[in-house]
């Protein structure tokens, strides 16, 4: 199927990512500003987080990464805007991970501004938690999955990780569905859309005429959609009833928070259900071609756009966990996939 390509609007920020540097500072309306804030030694490269002006009133979206690079990156866009950081009132972020939520608490602390995050949003590690628990856990999700015994250090989270997902903001704010993010003078709606992380959140400014879209909707690369356990029962449904939620019009700008701005939010979303309808076809081949017994099994026999062997640490983690969500989504349709997905230890949300 030839679906119908997407209008991209973000030039620099395109040419920019193309040339692998930092984008531009960029004024996309009197009251809305781009500012890349960088997301280091990943290649994702940069946040595009948003500063949106009201009456009195400074909100940033999805602040990135917390680095001092990007604190450089924050301070410089804020400046472009005639503001210091003192100045923020509200940091709202579309879901609970590092290069979104990062540089909340120290924001936060500088500027008093409340942090929001959506109220379905999970946080997977609180401060409390006992992390030898969820090492050991993590650990027997992934021997499940049939990660072998010699590889499972490299492809586990390790307790660096999550000492540092344990430091993240928590939220002054939750959000809910339909509901307007508080700030005077705007009017940003926001849209639950569950996948990418239980709670993901994006934002519609309809006076602007623009869709903050976070992780949800890119514009090259389809969004990481993980079974992680605990955790939703079946993230890839979850994932296309919301894309469903937010394809209602296709002539809003998108602004996502990596790569680059577009408009064309129903043929984007067309295509991210393509891609993904295709790759849950790859499965359901891997498993009559080559009876497996293991999640693992079907990941290796999968297509990788750098092949099975690149895959590595954090990013095979990434390959086995979202093949286990299309297992979970296929057989949720009727397919028989005899592969062990879930564990009783492993109690789902």
């Amino acid at each position: 199927m030839i679906l119908a390509p997407i209008t991209l609007t973000g030039h620099a920020q395109k040419e920019a990512w193309q040339n692998k540097v930092l984008p531009p500072i960029e004024q996309l309306g009197r009251d809305v500003w781009s500012i890349p804030v960088s997301f280091p030694h990943n290649p994702m490269r940069y946040t595009l987080s948003y500063l949106l002006l009201g009456d009195g009133e400074a909100i940033l979206i999805d602040p990135g990464w917390d680095s001092e690079e990007g604190l450089t990156n924050l301070t410089a866009g804020l400046r472009q805007a005639g503001l210091g950081l003192t100045d923020l009132t509200g940091i709202v972020v579309t879901h609970f991970h590092s290069d979104h939520l990062g540089m909340a608490a120290r924001l936060r602390v500088a500027s008093g501004a409340w942090v929001a995050l959506g109220e379905r949003e999970v946080r997977r590690f609180t401060a409390s938690e006992d992390l030898d628990l969820v090492l050991s856990m993590h650990r027997e999700e992934l021997t499940l999955w049939g990660v072998p015994a010699a590889r499972l250090s490299e492809v586990a989270m390790n307790r660096p990780s999550l000492v540092h997902l344990q430091n993240l903001a928590d939220p002054d704010l939750r959000l809910s569905e339909g509901s307007l993010v508080p700030a005077q003078g705007l009017d940003l709606r926001v849209i639950t859309t569950p996948g990418h992380s239980p709670g993901h959140i994006c934002l519609v400014d309809e006076p602007h005429g623009l869709i903050f879209s976070g992780d949800h909707v890119l514009p090259r690369i389809s969004p990481h959609i993980a079974l992680e356990l605990p955790g939703p029962a079946n993230p890839l449904a979850d994932y296309y009833a919301s894309l469903d939620l937010i394809a209602f019009e296709d002539e809003m700008e998108v602004c996502p928070a990596h790569e680059y701005r577009f408009r064309g939010m129903q043929r984007r979303v067309a295509q991210l259900v393509e891609h993904n309808r295709a790759r849950s076809a790859e499965v359901l081949r891997v498993v009559e071609e080559h009876q497996p017994k293991t999640v693992w099994d079907i990941t290796r026999h999968l297509t990788w756009s750098r092949g099975w062997d690149s895959l590595q640490s954090f990013s095979l983690r990434l390959a086995v966990s979202e093949t286990a969500s299309h297992v979970v989504y296929l057989r949720s349709n009727g397919h028989a996939i005899n592969v062990p997905v879930t564990h009783p230890h492993l109690v789902e949300l």
